[in-house]
């Protein structure tokens, strides 16, 4: 079947992933130091050890108001997405890309971020996509699953053969999707690996697409 929707995983695809690695890694501990009277390295040790307790199967992992009330941090967690909204850094090829592709396709975002998060790091390119897919939010998924690619598709009306994937994530955005019909690629921007389905930017996603689509 012709493809109608092509997808993009958001982390690592679509942007950098310096904007949550700065908030995780080093606001929250920054934040707890503050709170407790540590160091932050201490912190950081105490921090980590509280996102091992709880793990990334459960929705709670993902969701920073649970981990303000958890970490009885201080101050509004939205003040730490406003604070480093400058970081935020598209891969140099990704607006031609959506330019090109949204002349021909649907476009939308199917992401493992939590929907606080995707409203921020969407600016400037939330013109390009007609709906924007959380699976910890929307479904309260913590994984990109098959039965969450299955309500995407049911959402935006398409058959799984019609729509392809890119994502930086081996299983969740490659074998996954491929498992059902789609036109899956998984995308490694550091060259290691090497084969018909694996992209190293974009715009060879971008050329692989238009060469299937004749």
């Amino acid at each position: 079947m012709p493809l109608e929707v092509v997808s993009f995983d958001m982390e690592g695809t679509l942007i950098e992933p310096r904007f949550s690695e700065l908030i995780w890694e080093h606001d929250i501990p920054r934040l707890y130091a503050k709170r407790r009277g540590l160091t932050l390295e201490e912190a950081r040790r105490r921090v980590f050890a509280e996102y091992m307790e709880i793990g990334d199967e459960r929705p709670e992992w993902y969701d920073i108001e649970y981990w303000f009330r958890r970490l009885d941090l201080p101050g509004d967690w939205r003040e730490l997405l406003e604070a480093r909204r400058g970081v935020i850094r598209p891969y140099p090829e990704v607006r031609g890309v959506l330019e090109r592709l949204g002349e021909r396709y649907r476009l939308i975002v199917t992401s493992n971020t939590m929907r606080e998060f995707l409203e921020v790091q969407l600016e400037g390119l939330r013109e390009f996509f007609t709906h924007v897919f959380s699976a910890p939010s929307d479904f309260g998924e913590v994984k990109k699953t098959a039965g969450f690619y299955r309500r995407i598709c049911d959402i935006v009306d398409v058959e799984p053969t019609s729509m392809a994937h890119v994502g930086d994530h081996w299983r969740f955005d490659y074998l996954t999707p491929r498992s059902m019909g789609m036109e899956a690629y998984y995308l490694n921007r550091g060259g290691e690996r090497r084969g018909i389905h694996i992209v190293h930017d974009l715009e060879e996603f971008e050329a692989r697409i238009r060469e299937l689509d004749g």
